[in-house]
């Protein structure tokens, strides 16, 4: 079992920065790949960025150059830096890792992009 623990959502005007924190604990030795995804009201859950344990990234084309996904694998944590923020980032912000045979799932956390 996985625990994931999120903090750091909430409301934020329009070009303001936010950043996110997951921390990971239980068996966490078995955790390769932590991401965020997102999702807003009437809308699919989506990817915004992913980190393997190697540091290899990748981003959805809609945070590219403005959000910043890293990991410290020392605190099990990874981290989701969000500047430019932008109306259309408004969504619960979720937190997920996976291994070998293994995915769990954040609570969320609730971004609000809004002047």
């Amino acid at each position: 079992q996985v625990q994931l623990v999120e903090s750091g959502g909430g409301l934020v005007q329009p070009g303001g920065s936010l950043r996110l924190s997951c921390a990971a604990s239980g068996s966490i030795f078995s955790i390769y790949v932590m991401a965020w995804y997102r999702q807003a009201p009437g809308k699919q859950r989506e990817l915004v960025a992913r980190i393997t344990s190697g540091g290899r990234t990748i981003y959805a084309a809609s945070g590219e150059g403005r959000f910043t996904i890293s990991r410290d694998n020392a605190k099990n944590t990874v981290y989701l830096q969000m500047n430019s923020l932008k109306p259309e980032d408004t969504a619960v912000y979720y937190c997920n890792v996976m291994g070998v045979g293994i995915e769990y799932w954040g609570q969320g956390t609730q971004v609000t992009v809004s002047s």
